[in-house]
């Protein structure tokens, strides 16, 4: 829920937040992360700097990945084109992560079974 407004996304564990941000040219856009979640924007339309609570100032241009800290307090100014952006926090799940091409599972034996089964027409089955 943010400034009120509850999203489609609710009872997960990970308790995630997704914001579709668009600032207009030298508009302004804060927002802060929760403690104990993860945080990054990317910026696909667009510049300008992004602050983070320390102060750090990150002027970047799209396409573009920004990490952001734990209990961090993010801080965009749009440059004279705007920008958009896709903000996403939760919190971290501490599972182990095992990645191939498009796959993310949490061990390689998983991604061997969905590998075989996209070989045999079985990884996506009908409701």
């Amino acid at each position: 829920k943010v400034d009120g407004v509850q999203g489609p996304v609710t009872e997960i564990a990970a308790d995630p937040t997704y914001l579709d941000v668009t600032i207009p040219p030298h508009g302004t856009f804060s927002h802060p992360v929760r403690q104990g979640h993860a945080c990054f924007a990317y910026l696909f339309e667009g510049s300008g700097p992004f602050v983070t609570a320390q102060g750090e100032d990150r002027t970047v241009a799209h396409p573009q990945l920004i990490l952001f800290d734990d209990g961090d307090y993010v801080e965009v100014r749009a440059a004279e084109a705007g920008a958009r952006f896709l903000l996403v926090s939760g919190k971290p799940l501490g599972e182990p992560i095992a990645r191939y091409g498009p796959f993310a599972m949490n061990t390689k034996e998983e991604i061997r079974q969905a590998l075989r089964d996209l070989q045999n027409g079985t990884f996506v089955q009908p409701a």
